[in-house]
């Protein structure tokens, strides 16, 4: 005679598959920014269809997508130019930025010498000093590598260094009673304890890279989303412009959308409290 126990519920729940609450998860973070992207897709069908606007300052969805359709080849084209300058200036800026945060946080007197210099900076608005990149290095991609390395470098090397500033002096204590030189207390505490961090600065950076690349080709430029966009603008083509600005928002998106999953997967404790948190918000 077979006899049958069922499991405590506490068991039972923990034993669930995950997929659904993650899946679950997912839908309750996703559906706020769906829901106002779509309103704004709705109002920007409804200004230019009942006439606020001019269609020659506000072209219409239709005509935006259907021109993207038509030039299809033509954007291809130039939508690799801006990645291939996007992705370069991106991993430079995530190299150095990352050797650079290592470097101030070991060394007080570099940190009190860069931080000054970094935050100078930042705050020059990189379009003033794009042509003086054209000039030094000429109309090829370096320029706008360039510029897209110092976008995304600034939220990169700030994001590290507190990240590695976050740790709990207690730990490193520990660490240093148990043996650990400084080489193995970097990689099995400060690094890993940083990681969160880096990657919310990774993610800014990533998009702040297309912003940078594209500047470069405002500048100068006979490729790219940027030249697209500005002879659009001289031409007075907005839908072509408008299409520009749409594939690079695009763009911009599935970088930081890439950046997420690669911290799904190097941080997966860290992906799972925060979906986990989400499955009890409303």
């Amino acid at each position: 005679m077979e006899s049958t126990q069922e499991a405590p519920a506490g068991v039972a729940e923990r034993n669930r598959p995950r997929t659904a609450e993650r899946a679950l998860g997912f839908v309750q973070q996703a559906w706020r920014p769906v829901a106002l992207l779509a309103l704004l897709f709705v109002a920007w069908w409804v200004i230019t269809a009942t006439g606020l606007v001019q269609p020659y300052l506000v072209a219409s969805p239709g005509d935006t997508f259907a021109t993207i359709a038509e030039k299809s080849d033509y954007f291809w084209e130039h939508t690799l130019v801006t990645l291939w300058e996007t992705v370069a200036g991106f991993l430079l800026a995530s190299l150095v930025g990352v050797v650079t945060a290592v470097i101030m946080v070991y060394s007080t007197t570099i940190e009190r010498t860069l931080y000054p210099l970094l935050l100078f900076a930042q705050v020059i608005p990189k379009i003033a000093v794009a042509p003086l990149f054209v000039v030094w290095l000429g109309f090829g991609v370096e320029p706008k590598i360039l510029v897209a390395l110092l976008m995304a470098f600034f939220p990169v090397v700030i994001s590290m260094v507190t990240g590695l500033k976050s740790i709990d002096p207690e730990m490193l204590q520990l660490s240093a009673t148990m043996g650990a030189g400084p080489v193995k207390t970097f990689y099995k505490i400060r690094l890993p304890a940083s990681l969160p961090h880096l990657f919310s600065g990774l993610k800014i950076g990533a998009t702040l890279a297309v912003t940078g690349a594209v500047v470069g080709e405002f500048v100068g430029s006979n490729e790219g989303l940027g030249y697209v966009i500005q002879q659009a603008n001289g031409n007075f083509d907005t839908p072509t412009l408008f299409a520009g600005l749409v594939i690079m928002s695009v763009l911009g998106i599935l970088l930081f959308a890439l950046v997420e999953v690669l911290e799904y997967f190097v941080l997966p404790w860290h992906a799972s409290r925060r979906i986990d948190a989400a499955t009890t918000s409303l």
